[in-house]
């Protein structure tokens, strides 16, 4: 498969902090991702970028050690006139910034 121009929404279970961080760091260490947004309350992640939408996912379930469900690909074609419409629909919340200010100090099982 040929990297495309796409949209995915993953459910990753997102325990405590600790979990978080690390989906948030394996996220920002991929280059082929433009956007990204957790939802720790609905433990969805959506991302943004040129990649291809099964090895990503495949590299965020290595590096988190977490279960990585697709729920939803766009794919979008680079003649496309409506990719730069639809992606901010995406990313329009802003979940993660609320969420992350929260202090748990309780870690789940995985992240010990």
């Amino acid at each position: 498969m040929t990297e495309r121009i796409c949209c995915m929404v993953m459910r990753i279970n997102i325990d405590c902090n600790g979990c978080y961080r690390k989906v948030r760091r394996a996220l920002l260490d991929m280059k082929e991702l433009e956007t990204h947004l957790i939802e720790k309350k609905q433990c969805r992640v959506s991302v943004c970028g040129r990649f291809v939408p099964r090895d990503v996912a495949i590299k965020i379930r290595k590096k988190t050690n977490r279960r990585v469900e697709i729920l939803e690909i766009q794919e979008f074609s680079a003649n496309d006139e409506q990719t730069h419409e639809e992606k901010p629909l995406m990313i329009t919340s802003n979940t993660w910034n609320l969420e992350s200010n929260q202090t748990h100090n309780e870690t789940c099982v995985a992240c010990i």
